[in-house]
C-alpha cells in the first residue's frame, strides 16, 4: 500500500513531496539571506542570528580546508554536545564539502576508536568537556581536533542557569595537534566555492546491530533533505516557530525535527542539552516554544514537575515523537493541558529518521502512523517474504527516497539489511508488526534483539561483547527488563570466572561499564548465575531469559 491508496491520507499535503536537489548547508544560506538578523538559535539567553551562524559556518570551513587539509568526501567526527557550536560544527563540515560524522557525546574512548577507524576520519570537533576521551587517539587516529568550549556561545545573564559544563570557561589547548574552536575561527580562513550536491555523501550516523559492532549508515544531501523537508511540512514549522530542542542532536531526531527541519523553515530554535523538567517548562513559556520533538518519558517528566502546574504551555503546537509508545494517561494530561494531541511517528537511523507518521487531523495512541511522503511499507512473513494482509503480524519492510545507501565499508551488513519484494528493494526494519484495515501501522514485538530504553537503542551484543573484556566474566548475557520510567532497561545476566577471591559485585561490574561504554548502555541490573541456558546447538537461549525477566521471575 502506497500513500497514494490511502484514505486517510491528510488532504492539506501532497502525496508526493518535492524535494530540494541542493546541499544542506544551500539550506542554511538561504534562511540566512532572508532572516539575517533573526535568532536562529536561543542558547540559556544568549541568541545567535542566522547571520553570524552562517559566518561561523564559513571560517570553520575555512579552517578544516586551510589547516586540516580537509577535501571533498573526508569524513570529519563530530563529539559535542547539542548547543549553538554543534550546529556551525555540522553546517562547517558540510561548507568544506565534506562528511559529517555525528557521535554519542556518551561514547567513550574505546567506542571512539572504533568510530574513526571505521569512517576513515582524521579530524574532529569535539566538546570541551570531553576532549580526554579522544585525545589519546591523537596522533594514532585522529591528526587535527577542534576543542569547543560552550561558554563561548554565553552573553550576559542568562535568565536560567546553565549547567556546570556549559559554564566551564574555554581552558587552553596545550596538545599538539589540537587547537580551540575560538582560535580556529579568528583566523579567519575562508574556503571555496561550495560544490556538495544532492547526490553527494553528507553524513555517516552510526547505529549498532545484532553484530554488536557499530554500523555506519550512509546518507547523502537528499536522503537528509527528504525527512527534513517533510518533518517541515507535516509538523507545521515556519519561519515564526520555535523549537524547544531536547533531543540530542547527534541522533537523528534531533536532528532532523530539532536542527535541520527549523533552519529549513527559518524558524529559531531554543537549546536544552541537559534534560531538566523544570526548565523545559520556563524555556516553552518564557520563549513561546511551539514545537517539541522528544520521547514520552520527557512529556512525562515535564507534566508531572511540580513547576509546570504553574506555567502556561500554550503556545506550544505539535508534540511529536517516537521510540516508545505514549502512555494513554499522559496523552489524555496532555490534552488538558496544552489542548493537542501527542503525534507518533516512527523511524530508524537508516531512514534518517521517520518513514511513518500520524495524520495531524487523525491522531492514534500506540501506533506507528502511515508512511509518509513516497513511502511504501510492507508487512511480509520475515522467512517466507510473502506480503502479509491486515491484521497479520510479521516484519515491516520500506522503502523510499529517505533510507540509506547502505553501511559504510560493509556491503555484507548492507546486503542483510535489505531484501527485494516484486522487483522492489525494501529495508528490513527488524520489527513486528501489523497493518490494520485503514492502513495504520502497528508495532507487534521485535524481532531482533535491541533494548529500547527512553528511545535509546541498546544492542546486546554490542554490550556482550564489551562485558566480556572484563578480566572477571567469563560469560553474559544482556537483556532487556522492565522499567517504570525508562520502559525497559538493560540487565546483565553474568558467568562469573572461578577462583575470584573476592568475586565482583554487581556494583564492581556496573562500575566498570561505566568506563568501557556509553552511560545509555550501561546495564543498570546485574545478576550472576552459574551457568547460562542454552540450546541444543550450544546457543544461549537469550529470549528465554528474557520472557523470563518480564514474567516476574528474573535469573
Amino acid at each position: 500500500m502506497t500513500p497514494h491508496d490511502y484514505a486517510c491520507w491528510p488532504k492539506q499535503y501532497p502525496r508526493s513531496l518535492a524535494v530540494p536537489e541542493t546541499s544542506l548547508w544551500f539550506n542554511l544560506s538561504v534562511s540566512a539571506a532572508r532572516f539575517p538578523g533573526k535568532a536562529a538559535t536561543v542558547f540559556y539567553g544568549a541568541r545567535l542570528t542566522y547571520r553570524d551562524l552562517l559566518d561561523q559556518t564559513e571560517r570553520l570551513a575555512g579552517h578544516l580546508r586551510s589547516v586540516c587539509g580537509v577535501r571533498a568526501g573526508d569524513r570529519v567526527l563530530l563529539f559535542m554536545q547539542s548547543s549553538p557550536q554543534f550546529i556551525a560544527a555540522y553546517y562547517g563540515i558540510l561548507r568544506a564539502d565534506a562528511v559529517v560524522v555525528p557521535v554519542s557525546p556518551m561514547n567513550v574512548t574505546e567506542e571512539l576508536e572504533h568510530n574513526l577507524a571505521d569512517s576513515g576520519a582524521r579530524v574532529a570537533i569535539v566538546g570541551q568537556e570531553l576532549f580526554d576521551r579522544i585525545e589519546p587517539l591523537i596522533g594514532r587516529l585522529a591528526d587535527h581536533v577542534v576543542v569547543a568550549a560552550y561558554a563561548d556561545a554565553l552573553t550576559g545573564d542568562a535568565p536560567v542557569e546553565a549547567p556546570a559544563f556549559v559554564r566551564d570557561p574555554a581552558r587552553p589547548v596545550a596538545t599538539r595537534g589540537a587547537v580551540a574552536w575560538s582560535e580556529a575561527l579568528a583566523a579567519d580562513h575562508r574556503p571555496g566555492p561550495h560544490e556538495a550536491r544532492g547526490s553527494d555523501l553528507a553524513a555517516i550516523l552510526y547505529t549498532s546491530g545484532t553484530t554488536g559492532r557499530p554500523k555506519g549508515c550512509m546518507h547523502t544531501h537528499r536522503t537528509v533533505m527528504c525527512t527534513l523537508a517533510g518533518a517541515a511540512m507535516w509538523e507545521g514549522m515556519h519561519q515564526e516557530s520555535v523549537i524547544l530542542a531536547t533531543a540530542p542532536m547527534f541522533h537523528v531526531t534531533g536532528m532532523q525535527h530539532s536542527m535541520n527541519a527549523p533552519l529549513y523553515a527559518g524558524a529559531t530554535i531554543v537549546f536544552l542539552p541537559r534534560w531538566d523538567p523544570a526548565v523545559a517548562g520556563d524555556l516553552i513559556e518564557r520563549y513561546g516554544c511551539t514545537h517539541w520533538a522528544n520521547v514520552p518519558t520527557m512529556v512525562v517528566d515535564l507534566l508531572a514537575h511540580p513547576s509546570t502546574r504553574d506555567r502556561d504551555l500554550s503556545s506550544l503546537v505539535c508534540i511529536a515523537g517516537g521510540g516508545a509508545s505514549m502512555p494513554e494517561a499522559v496523552a489524555r494530561e496532555l490534552q488538558a493541558r496544552c489542548g493537542i494531541e501527542y503525534m507518533e511517528a516512527y523511524g530508524m537511523t537508516e531512514s534518517i529518521s521517520q518513514t511513518h507518521f500520524n495524520p495531524p487531523d487523525d491522531l492514534r495512541k500506540q501506533c506507528l502512523g502511515i508512511p509518509t511522503f513516497d513511502t511504501e511499507s510492507l508487512v511480509i512473513d520475515p522467512e517466507t517474504l510473502r506480503v502479509l494482509g491486515a491484521g497479520e503480524v510479521g516484519e515491516i519492510v520500506s522503502r523510499g527516497p529517505q533510507i540509506m545507501l547502505g553501511y559504510w565499508g560493509n556491503p555484507d551488513a548492507t546486503r542483510a539489511a535489505f531484501v527485494e519484494i516484486d522487483g522492489r528493494r525494501f529495508l528490513r526494519t527488524g520489527d513486528l508488526g501489523r497493518i490494520d484495515e485503514d492502513g495504520f501501522f502497528y508495532i507487534a514485538d521485535r524481532l531482533k534483539r535491541m533494548i529500547n530504553a527512553s528511545g535509546y537503542k541498546v544492542w546486546p551484543a554490542e554490550v556482550e561483547a564489551t562485558l566480556f573484556k572484563h578480566p572477571a566474566i567469563k560469560e553474559a548475557c544482556v537483556i532487556g527488563a522492565p522499567d517504570p520510567r525508562r520502559g525497559e532497561t538493560v540487565k546483565a545476566i553474568v558467568v562469573l570466572r572461578d577462583g575470584l577471591s573476592p568475586p565482583p559485585t554487581s556494583d564492581d561490574v556496573i562500575a566498570w561499564a561505566r568506563d568501557h561504554m556509553a552511560a545509555y548502555k550501561v546495564p543498570r541490573l546485574v545478576s550472576f548465575v552459574d551457568a547460562l541456558p542454552r540450546s541444543g546447538t550450544g546457543k544461549v537461549q537469550w529470549r528465554a531469559l528474557q520472557e523470563a525477566e518480564w514474567a516476574g521471575k528474573p535469573s
